[in-house]
């Protein structure tokens, strides 16, 4: 569990009354309890949680400047070899809010996660 606080983005104009909602970016602030319980869960069933190294988000030591560096290499390559690149971006921003749950655990299942952590986490959606 976690509390979002709302931080105003750097170029949002404050002053403005027509402030919306991408004026602003949320922060979460997690209480002690829950950081020793991940970290704890995290220790014990690490060896299920591996990510492709093809992923930067929400992965320790990586973000998007590193993303966008590793697409800056790949289309300098091209470029240089005398390639064309076509280059599609997708905003995913929302995507969890819209993401089937049922459909997220039948992936979990298949990467054989035990069945305490899928009771734990179909307890607290």
């Amino acid at each position: 569990m976690s509390f979002t606080v709302l931080v105003p983005n750097r170029n949002a104009n404050r002053y403005s009354k027509s402030l919306t909602v991408d004026d602003f970016r949320g922060i979460s602030i997690s209480p002690v309890l829950s950081k020793v319980f991940e970290h704890c869960l995290l220790d014990r069933y690490c060896e299920y949680f591996v990510t492709s190294d093809s992923q930067f988000g929400f992965k320790r030591e990586s973000s998007g400047a590193h993303a966008i560096y590793t697409l800056r290499s790949v289309v300098d390559y091209y470029v240089h070899y005398g390639s064309t690149v076509n280059v599609c971006l997708l905003d995913l921003s929302k995507a969890f809010d819209k993401m089937s749950h049922h459909g997220l655990f039948i992936k979990l299942m298949e990467r054989h996660i035990p069945t305490n952590i899928l009771s734990l986490l179909e307890q607290s959606a």
